[in-house]
């Protein structure tokens, strides 16, 4: 969700049970243009909250002009004064997995997780105890960018790759028609694509370089993950996540107006596919 215009964006995703008090939205609304001046950012995003025991996380992304190279996160406890989160790698994804349980609240938390290991054959096997360190700022970090690597999506030409392979808003997106907002295949995942080159030569004859270089939700695994509603007559799209519930997507029919939003946990819900 762009920070540009923060207090009205959020009406649109209210009927999800996504608020945030009148201090806080005057809060971030300034602060937000400062974290934008003050690292130079094109545009800068409001993420959502993270939900914990103690306390809350809100999160906030900044982009530079290429929207898929270099984007930052950050995160704050108060709406105002903002840290930089470190870059999820692949061995702190691995690692943020063992940890169960909701956020405490406290970045310098450290979660503990055990694993006994057998060593030797026969009698004169013996076990070892290994413990693993997981910082809740690691955490953090992995779970934000596991969110956006499987939930976070843009409606269908509203981002243009341009010949030097950069992903930038395409400025002709004009909304998708009604028709075209009720159906999955016309929203996309953020993200580099993992599964265009399983289209067949005829799937891949009818798209257009441009605009489908990322994959369709349509085709995500397990079938039914998203649940799509209109409010306000056919005014406003709200596309809801079951795999990551607290992920809201709205869009205004007809109109550039779109975005996302992340309320919850930080909790993937693993038994969707028993649920469906």
């Amino acid at each position: 969700m762009e920070s540009d215009g923060l207090h009205v964006n959020l009406d649109y995703v209210g009927s999800s049970g996504i608020i945030c008090s009148s201090e806080q939205k005057a809060a971030l609304q300034t602060s937000l243009v400062i974290l934008q001046n003050e690292n130079k950012f094109y545009r800068v995003y409001f993420w959502g909250k993270i939900l914990g025991v103690k306390d809350n996380y809100f999160i906030a992304q900044g982009v530079y002009k290429d929207e898929f190279a270099g984007r930052k996160t950050f995160y704050s406890k108060d709406c105002i004064h903002w840290g930089l989160l470190p870059h999820a790698t692949a061995e702190m994804k691995a690692k943020s997995k063992l940890a169960k349980g909701r956020f405490t609240g406290d970045p310098s938390y450290e979660f503990e997780h055990v694993e006994t290991k057998k060593i030797g054959d026969g009698e004169e096997a013996t076990e070892e105890e290994e413990t693993t360190i997981i910082k809740e700022e690691d955490r953090l970090s992995s779970v934000v960018a596991e969110i956006d690597e499987d939930v976070r999506i843009v409606p269908r030409g509203a981002f243009v790759q341009v010949p030097t392979a950069e992903v930038v808003k395409n400025r002709s997106f004009e909304g998708l028609s009604v028709q075209e907002s009720a159906k999955l295949c016309n929203y996309m995942h953020f993200r580099e694509a993992k599964r265009l080159d399983l289209k067949t030569l005829l799937q891949r004859a009818n798209m257009d370089k441009a605009i489908d270089f990322m994959d369709s939700i349509e085709d995500d695994v397990p079938r039914g993950s998203w649940t799509l509603q209109f409010e306000r007559g056919s005014g406003l799209l709200a596309l809801r996540s079951l795999q990551w519930p607290g992920y809201v997507f709205y869009h205004v029919p007809a109109t550039q107006k779109y975005g996302s939003i992340y309320f919850g946990t930080g909790e993937k819900n693993m038994d969707l596919p028993f649920m469906l």
